[in-house]
């Protein structure tokens, strides 16, 4: 079956450094080949709602067809994690179909400090970075834990009770993805990036200058989580006070409050080693029960 909801893929912004080969440039290379060239003079734009038209009870839209003809007319495939986690294939299966199918997730650099002072700088996607409250301001972390492999974020934030998030925007995806290395301990990620410290005001780790936004956290409270009924621990919960907020005005609306999404130019990730751009959105005003009351008893019932 031919379907038309077809993912275009786009090279990377930074395929080739002039005088500088590095490790991964030709897995870059590989990808200018399949996917087109990154245009960055794309931007958000907002267009129409999908269906404008679209009244009380209606449902799908009445323009939908494609969708309904080529994805609600396939059957589901189920995966159940109460049986499924008990392996390793599971646990990979369960990780490949949730962080291919929950997106698009925002994704910032979280840096922190050791007891020691070694800085860490490391990547987090949506499933691991969640704007909880504005009031409190709260953001989650989630670390999955490895006996092989201990995440110094995790750890250095549990010690210290400081970090910071920077998002990430386009003109910086090479630099913020090679982050994720998997180091030493003692690997300093600012120097494979190239990413320049910035200092905070009330936390000592630093965060991303390249950044339009960064946040100083402390830890709130944090809970470690593992399967019902075990007591093996496999992922720990962080929640985040930002106590500072810093935004470069340039990417501000004219109300100096809010942030314009075609300025910050944030990227997501999609499933496996896939990103996603904002180019385009649309507005929905929140329905008013006030304006649809009237109406709500006239709907049909099942």
């Amino acid at each position: 079956m031919s379907c038309r909801f077809k993912l275009k893929l786009h090279a990377p912004n930074a395929v080739t450094r002039p005088g500088f080969a590095r490790q991964g440039q030709l897995e870059w290379s590989r990808l200018n080949s399949t996917g087109r060239p990154f245009d960055f003079q794309s931007t958000f734009k907002l267009a129409s709602p999908s269906a404008p038209t679209w009244c009380l009870g209606d449902g799908l839209s009445h323009n939908s067809e494609l969708w309904q003809k080529e994805i609600l007319d396939s059957k589901r495939k189920s995966w159940d994690f109460t049986k499924s986690l008990a392996d390793s294939e599971g646990r990979r299966d369960s990780y490949r179909i949730l962080t291919s199918a929950i997106i698009p997730r925002p994704i910032a650099l979280v840096s922190t400090l050791s007891e020691d002072g070694v800085p860490n700088l490391a990547p987090f996607r949506l499933s691991r970075r969640v704007l909880v409250s504005h009031n409190p301001p709260l953001v989650s972390l989630s670390f999955s834990l490895s006996p092989r492999r201990p995440k110094d974020t995790r750890n250095n934030i549990l010690a210290t009770r400081e970090f910071t998030i920077s998002i990430i925007s386009e003109a910086f995806a090479e630099a913020a993805n090679s982050t994720s290395v998997e180091s030493p301990a003692n690997t300093n990620e600012w120097l494979i990036s190239g990413l320049t410290k910035e200092d905070s005001t009330t936390v000592k780790p630093p965060f991303v200058r390249e950044s339009a936004v960064g946040m100083e956290c402390e830890l709130y409270n944090f809970q470690d989580i593992g399967l019902p009924g075990s007591v093996e621990h496999t992922v720990t919960v962080i929640l985040g006070l930002i106590k500072k907020m810093h935004v470069r005005e340039a990417v501000l609306n004219e109300d100096g409050i809010t942030v314009d999404p075609a300025k910050l130019r944030p990227i997501a990730r999609l499933g496996r080693t896939t990103y996603g751009r904002l180019l385009e959105g649309f507005d929905l005003p929140r329905l008013s029960w006030k304006a649809i009351r009237d109406e709500y008893p006239k709907l049909p019932r099942p």
